[in-house]
């Protein structure tokens, strides 16, 4: 389990236990500075301005959570309770993912996975409603509208626009090019394709929209009567599309057979990696933090064995079966034809010197990045170290996604090699799975209420509404692993790299869809909460048509899109409030 996390919930505990004056706000006029009371009635309409003074009350969340009023202390908090959150999506999914160590895909893969992925996003829609009286939920459950309607169009936009900059390709005959990238920031001129999966993957994301519409049909009709009945057929959908996605998953699990080709090609990356640093006898950096040419060069020369200045498939494969993964039952002819894709660019089905420079900085870039570090900080001695944190990394990730040739659907049977073996040692994995599941779940259980009434309280303390403090704030506590790695995956610059990036983005955003949404009409059909969220909905339709209508009908995304994408997040704001706060709508 990761020590900060621990370390910070004990430093909340210990905090808990600290004492300070209360100030109660009895009297309007009431102020407290330096203990002299001055009876002034202007202060209190700059509280929201001042960061460290409030005139309300707080109640410390379970009786012992610390609880602030000022602006700088529930901006702490929030910080703070997000990251417990980012920690308990992090530990729920490496806990899922184990699971399909020891069972496999299928039943797993397709029903839990994306579940405890968006359980964390669940469980803070669930607790804005929950406790306390009718009005307090009311008030405290746009928290969780924010975080809903905020996590979609993050997803869509920022990050969507984010992967379509980092993976960029010159686009020749309406296609994006593998790995080259010569046109810089050329708007039609270059951008990214992805596969017809992801195309199928965008048109369920915006099928899932449907559950929105039917809940808003009153307020379509202008219709005050049947609202309540809206919001149970619009539950109803949701729940129904949710176990249809859900099943979906089970009997076509193409997104995972997806994920096991990533996962493999990373781990022979890896393993390839640590194996020239053992054998290169000198430092694959230098001290700036740069590639070490010399110490490629020689690397090159020895799988050049015929030294025609060439690397051949034979001796490509040569080198791969003399490396010897014992971790995986290794197809080398499939490894060798996916490092030979990777390395020559330019499809004479050979690499020369040019090309395996490119290709082996790109990956001891993309192993230093995904060990959160700089290459400075990797270079010289300390290069063994990351990269054999990246190889058990990717190796973890390989274990963790393996399936069965027999199980690749039509149209994949070329992008998956032979399965793994079974599991060595399934009742270790079975206790670190339930271990990080319990505690993740834990962890989002705990921390959920105490953020949703950090942000009620920093809104209390700003004037700022919950939704906005929710829909910017939130999403990044929840999606920060997903965003993460859909930005290192797009990095490859690759067709079914980009195809994989964008098909995750478009699922965890149908899950939003669906079991997000199927909560939070729960909550509100349950509590019999007024249903007031007609510019929600509408940014959440709009952001989900545009990006679905642009990935459901074409492959080929020019970069222009990317700022179609960018745009789209503060024209979703900007319409809230005006909508909210101009036109009257809530």
């Amino acid at each position: 389990m990761d020590n900060r996390a621990l370390a910070i919930v004990f430093l909340l505990i210990v905090c808990s236990t600290a004492e300070g004056r209360l100030i109660t706000g009895e009297r309007a006029s009431d102020l407290v500075s330096d203990g002299v009371h001055d009876g002034s009635a202007t202060a209190p309409l700059l509280i929201g301005l001042n960061p460290f003074r409030s005139s309300e009350t707080c109640e410390q969340t379970y009786g012992f959570l610390p609880c602030t009023t000022t602006v700088l202390g529930n901006l702490f908090l929030i910080l703070v309770y997000g990251y417990l959150m980012f920690r308990a999506a992090t530990y729920l999914s490496t806990g899922s993912e184990l699971l399909l160590e020891i069972l496999g895909p299928g039943l797993i893969g397709g029903l839990f996975l994306p579940i405890l992925g968006a359980l964390p996003d669940a469980m803070l829609i669930l607790v804005s409603g929950l406790s306390g009286t009718t009005e307090t939920a009311q008030s405290q459950v746009s928290v969780g509208m924010g975080l809903l309607a905020g996590s979609t169009v993050m997803l869509l936009t920022l990050i969507w626009g984010t992967c379509m900059v980092n993976g960029k390709c010159d686009i020749e005959n309406e296609d994006a090019m593998d790995g080259k990238d010569t046109r810089g920031f050329s708007l039609t001129g270059s951008g990214v394709s992805t596969d017809i999966w992801t195309k199928y993957a965008a048109r369920i994301m915006a099928i899932s929209i449907i559950p929105f519409l039917v809940v808003q049909l009153p307020q379509i009709m202008n219709s005050t009567s049947g609202r309540h009945l809206a919001i149970l057929i619009a539950l109803i959908v949701s729940l129904l599309l949710l176990v249809s996605y859900c099943l979906y998953q089970v009997f076509q699990p193409w997104i995972q057979l997806r994920k096991l080709e990533y996962a493999r090609l990373k781990h022979v990356m890896s393993r390839i990696l640590r194996h020239l640093k053992m054998r290169a006898l000198g430092r694959l950096l230098k001290d700036d933090g740069s590639p070490n040419e010399k110490v490629i060069q020689k690397l090159f020369t020895a799988i050049d064995t015929d030294g025609d200045g060439y690397i051949s498939s034979l001796e490509l494969r040569a080198f791969i079966v003399g490396i010897r993964f014992d971790e995986i039952n290794l197809d080398h002819d499939g490894a060798t034809d996916k490092m030979m894709k990777d390395f020559d660019t330019s499809r004479d089905i050979k690499i020369d010197w040019p090309e395996f420079r490119a290709g082996i900085s790109k990956w001891l870039e993309e192993a230093i990045r995904a060990a959160d570090a700089s290459p400075v900080r990797a270079a010289g001695p300390s290069t063994i170290k990351y990269l054999d944190h990246f190889h058990q990394q990717t190796k973890r990730a390989h274990d963790q996604l393996k399936f069965r040739r027999d199980e690749v659907t039509e149209g994949t049977e070329d992008e998956v090699t032979e399965g793994t073996e079974g599991v060595q040692n399934p009742r270790s994995t079975s206790i670190r799975a339930a271990l990080y599941l319990l505690v993740g779940t834990a962890i989002a259980a705990a921390f959920a209420d105490p953020l949703v009434d950090a942000v009620d309280n920093f809104s209390d303390a700003t004037s700022i509404p919950t939704f906005f403090i929710s829909f910017i704030a939130l999403p990044f506590a929840t999606n920060s692993s997903e965003a993460v790695s859909a930005i290192i995956f797009s990095s490859r610059k690759k067709e079914r790299s980009a195809s994989l990036t964008f098909s995750e983005l478009y699922g965890a955003v149908t899950m939003n869809n669906v079991l997000c949404l199927s909560v939070f009409l729960a909550l509100v059909y349950i509590r019999g909460l007024t249903w007031d969220f007609s510019s929600e909905v509408l940014i959440i339709v709009i952001v989900c048509l545009v990006m679905g209508a642009f990935a459901s009908f074409r492959t080929t995304f020019p970069l222009w899109t990317s700022l179609v994408a960018f745009l789209l997040y503060p024209v979703s704001l900007g319409l809230v409030y005006v909508l909210d706060y101009v036109f009257g709508w809530s």
